[in-house]
């Protein structure tokens, strides 16, 4: 569990704690009320996880590309990512008819409601 999760889970704890003094509730009452499990709210830790926990960051140390452990301070060097390389090239400008064609789908709806595609061919320059 992280040191985040556990300071809210202590907080809750807390606040359950002080409703149950102020109003006299049971724990599952209060624990509905803050909207925590009993369960969660008895829960006592039953080992302590320094010494393994000292090993993840050694290993994280030494292989930094297997984990990494925000709780432990821990961050690894980020590569910037590869992006493409493009040459800009101007238009060009078509002299003549038939030099270039452009070809594009259509879909449209016909007064029936059935749906229609069609295939569109332009000459580039006389656009026809």
């Amino acid at each position: 569990m992280c040191g985040r999760a556990r300071l809210e889970l202590a907080v809750l704890k807390a606040a359950v704690g002080q409703v149950r003094q102020e109003y006299a509730f049971s724990e599952r009452r209060a624990g509905l009320l803050m909207t925590m499990a009993v369960s969660s709210y008895r829960y006592r830790a039953r080992r302590c996880d320094q010494g393994p926990r000292a090993r993840l960051v050694e290993l994280a140390r030494e292989k930094p590309r297997f984990g990494v452990y925000r709780e432990a301070g821990l961050s690894i060097r980020r590569k910037k990512r590869k992006h493409c390389v493009r040459i800009g090239q101007p238009l060009r400008s078509w002299k003549a008819a038939n030099q270039e064609w452009l070809l594009d789908f259509v879909q449209d709806a016909i007064a029936c409601g059935r749906a229609i595609r069609v295939l569109s061919v332009v000459d580039a320059y006389t656009r026809e």
